[in-house]
């Protein structure tokens, strides 16, 4: 069916940016803006953009098929692309230099592919400028992951001191079994009492 056929089409192609779509950046770092795309039926005179908040194209090149690498069509001068589409990935990253806290903002990587009738797709990415880069403090987490520790830590150790403690509890009372066992019969046979084995055996007959 037709319909079904343009279906698949529209979805063969994809753009990604990674698992995370948020880049932070050191101010006048450099920074790298990632993205592949992948397509089930190839490409050929494939065009990809990159975009500055959806208006200001960055980065503009072409890629004539998969043994050919992108060509520059027209870029910000301090925009570098550094993928390659030759290789296993058709990454077609580029590094934004001497970030400035103007260029915080939204970057969409497009890309369109004339072999699957022109089908466009596109992925974003948000990229923040700061000062400086504040480590994360971890001191709460390493106090809660020391506070449960321990409490496993008391809880082994209070099951073990448990286990000795029955144990020797159940030796003890072994043992007090076996004395008195072995006092009441010395004390009934030497004695002559009831249940002695002297009064056990069967009276001679006439």
């Amino acid at each position: 069916l037709p319909g079904l056929h343009v279906f698949a089409i529209a979805f063969a192609l994809e753009v990604s940016v990674g698992k995370t779509n948020t880049v932070m950046a050191l101010n006048n770092s450099d920074v790298l803006l990632p993205c592949i795309f992948t397509t089930c039926i190839g490409f050929q005179d494939l065009v990809f953009t990159w975009y500055f908040n959806s208006t200001e194209m960055i980065y503009h090149g072409k890629i004539k098929n998969k043994a050919s690498e992108p060509f520059l069509v027209g870029r910000n001068p301090r925009v570098e692309f550094v993928g390659s589409t030759t290789r296993k990935d058709n990454n077609i990253s580029i590094v934004l230099k001497n970030v400035e806290f103007s260029d915080a903002g939204k970057y969409t990587c497009h890309v369109k592919n004339p072999k699957e009738k022109n089908a466009q797709h596109n992925a974003t990415i948000f990229l923040t400028v700061v000062h400086k880069m504040v480590e994360a403090d971890n001191t709460v987490t390493l106090i809660i992951v020391g506070v449960v520790g321990g409490l496993i830590g008391l809880l082994i150790l209070f099951m073990l001191i448990k286990r000795v403690v029955l144990f020797i509890i159940k030796k003890t009372q072994d043992g007090k079994k076996e004395c008195l066992v072995s006092s009441s019969g010395n004390d009934n046979t030497e004695n002559g009492l009831a249940g002695s084995k002297a009064e056990q055996k069967a009276p001679p007959k006439a």
